[in-house]
């Protein structure tokens, strides 16, 4: 695991700065989570399949293409929820050490 030391005049001032400021953006990212699988729950409504179903079969090519760009929003809004996890995941391991 990586360590960063930073050095400060005030370090207990700095420590929770930057605990609010990961705090906060792990909240923002929690509210894209949201929304973006409310997007991928539209989808999956409306298709009657589950995203990881659609991307399989849209990835063999078993699906007709629309020309509506609806299942390339599909794929951006699964690709979406990834990135957003992955931020999240990596910015709960954060530790703060003495």
């Amino acid at each position: 695991m990586a360590e960063l030391k930073i050095i400060c005049e005030y370090p207990d001032s700095l420590k929770q700065f930057i605990e609010e400021a990961l705090s906060k953006r792990i909240a923002s990212l929690k509210d894209g989570i949201q929304r973006t699988e409310e997007r991928l729950q539209e989808f999956e409504s409306k298709y009657q399949m589950s995203t990881e179903e659609f991307l399989r079969r849209f990835e063999n090519d078993e699906l007709q293409h629309r020309l509506d760009m609806e299942f390339d929003e599909w794929v951006g809004e699964s690709r979406m929820l990834k990135m957003l996890d992955d931020k999240v995941n990596k910015l709960r391991v954060v530790e703060f050490v003495n």
